[in-house]
């Protein structure tokens, strides 16, 4: 199977074209949301302030990369694991998100959400974040700059390797790895 490219502001659009186990080369504009800058994000949008990015159509990279070395755009860039964000991605999902990289299992109201807005979860590989930063060409603090490696960030991806988690349709690449598992 080739690898499909897609970019970022485009994966809302593309998601009925994506099923679980596709691999994909994400390229485009990403922004970094962990646990804390998430609690945050919420708070603004019950008070009603305006948002460090737009939530519709942007993807959010569940990472807080370590500091950028001499001459490299960040320092090493792995997912974190996502179910953290599951109290807060259905509200996102309902207001357009277009899609969410991670590590790990989403919880089923997650799998509803991005089932009913049509969105997409992406996997990255855990455990090789200098290797993904390597396919990272930018990155720039936006909000929240207390919160250190976990401050959010826009990032510009080039050919970032993803595989489909969870697709629109309900597709689940966990339940379908252990069906496959319970077979043997």
């Amino acid at each position: 199977m080739s690898l499909l490219k897609i970019d970022a502001g485009e994966l809302k659009a593309r998601a009925g074209e994506l099923r679980v186990g596709m691999k994909i080369l994400l390229s485009g504009t990403v922004y970094t949301s962990r646990d804390a800058a998430h609690k945050r994000i919420m708070k603004l949008i019950s008070d009603g302030e305006k948002l460090p990015y737009p939530i519709e159509n942007s993807v959010i990279y569940y990472a807080g990369p370590t500091p950028a070395p001499e001459g490299k755009p960040i320092g090493s860039c792995g997912p974190t694991t996502s179910g953290r964000m599951d109290p807060y991605a259905p509200k996102l999902l309902d207001m357009g998100l277009g899609g969410m990289i991670g590590k790990g299992e989403r919880s089923v109201e997650v799998r509803e959400a991005i089932v009913r807005n049509r969105s997409v979860y992406l996997c990255a590989v855990g455990g090789a974040g200098a290797l993904a930063a390597n396919c990272i060409k930018e990155c720039e603090v936006i909000a929240f700059e207390d919160l250190g490696c976990e401050s959010v960030k826009r990032l510009y991806f080039r050919d970032f390797p993803l595989i489909v988690a969870n697709d629109c349709f309900g597709g689940d690449i966990f339940e379908r790895g252990r069906a496959e598992f319970n077979r043997l």
